[in-house]
């Protein structure tokens, strides 16, 4: 039998791919450059800028012809600029991604044929390694009321910990599997699932967005494929280093929103009066410890990847 040609990409139609920008410095020609080696399809990176004032949007638009510039009109949130960039898309998928990420060579080739092999895929996400070489829990069960306390309560103190290992799974192998929510700092996302749930909710300013959304894209039977073959750096904490106290304070608001729309109604009040007092107290303690607002670090390196993509390959 012949073996089965490869697949020319370059043939195909324009992956479009969303950068939500905000003033992204230099960051924003890393994750180009890095683009261009991560697939073999065309690309069309639309720019959803929150009101960049360093010029950086600009200079990339200007030069790439494959970069557009879309201005949201302000800093309307990150959730809300992905929908400003999606609307009026074509096509099957969308990559959304920040603009301090870097792809491995391949990357998103490599999560366009997971999506391919998972077609109840709403979203697929890669393996997202830090600057330092640790591995980010990116692929974690949705938060329930006993591991999101353990977690908000004790990781910064206790990474290890019993509640946050089950929440991110973190003692279990990289393996390609669904998961309950992938991190929104880059994902590939079918248009299909995306629009069945009305894109993500803009009443997340910042975090929980990517939480909320793959809850409701799941409710609708949709899945969410992490893609440990596909390997992407993400420096991250922009807005946190610019802005520490704000984010600190926008992330325990997201927090306090999600939990709370989860366990609705009177007789629930007692509850979400008690998420409000601790994770206020929490936030305030982030204000004067910088290991408090940090969470928990990863306990998985990157060493243990190549094992799970070898081993993936093998089957």
């Amino acid at each position: 039998m012949p073996p089965v040609p490869a697949r020319d990409r370059s043939a195909e139609p324009p992956l479009p791919v969303v950068v939500v920008t905000y003033s992204p410095g230099d960051t924003l020609e890393g994750f180009l450059e890095s683009l261009s080696s991560a697939t073999r399809r065309p690309v069309e990176v639309i720019l959803a800028d929150n009101g960049s004032t360093d010029g950086a949007p600009e200079r990339a638009a200007a030069r790439y012809p494959h970069v557009r510039l879309l201005r949201t009109g302000g800093n309307v949130g990150y959730g809300a600029a992905v929908n400003a960039g999606v609307a009026g898309l074509t096509g099957d998928h969308v990559l959304v991604a920040n603009p301090d990420v870097r792809f491995e060579e391949g990357a998103v080739d490599e999560l366009l044929a997971v999506a391919a092999r998972w077609p109840r895929a709403g979203t697929v996400g890669p393996a997202i390694r830090t600057p330092e070489g640790a591995l980010y829990p990116s692929a974690r069960d949705l938060p329930s009321l006993s591991t999101g306390i353990g977690h908000a309560l004790v990781g910064w103190l206790w990474p290890g910990n019993p509640w946050t290992a089950r929440y991110r799974r973190e003692r279990e192998q990289p393996r390609e599997r669904p998961a309950g929510w992938l991190s929104g700092s880059c994902l590939l996302v079918d248009l299909e699932a995306f629009r069945s749930v009305g894109g993500f909710d803009p009443a997340y300013f910042m975090y929980f967005e990517d939480v909320d959304l793959a809850e409701r894209m799941g409710r609708r039977g949709w899945l969410h494929v992490y893609a440990p073959s596909a390997v992407v750096v993400h420096e991250g904490g922009h807005s946190t280093k610019r802005e520490p106290r704000r984010m600190q304070r926008v992330h325990h608001t997201s927090a306090l929103r999600y939990l709370s729309a989860r366990y609705p109604g009177r007789r629930h009040a007692p509850l979400r009066l008690l998420l409000r007092v601790g994770l206020g107290a929490r936030m305030l303690l982030s204000y004067v410890s910088g290991r408090v607002g940090a969470g928990a670090q990863p306990q998985q390196t990157v060493a243990e990847l190549p094992q799970s993509r070898r081993r993936w390959r093998r089957r």
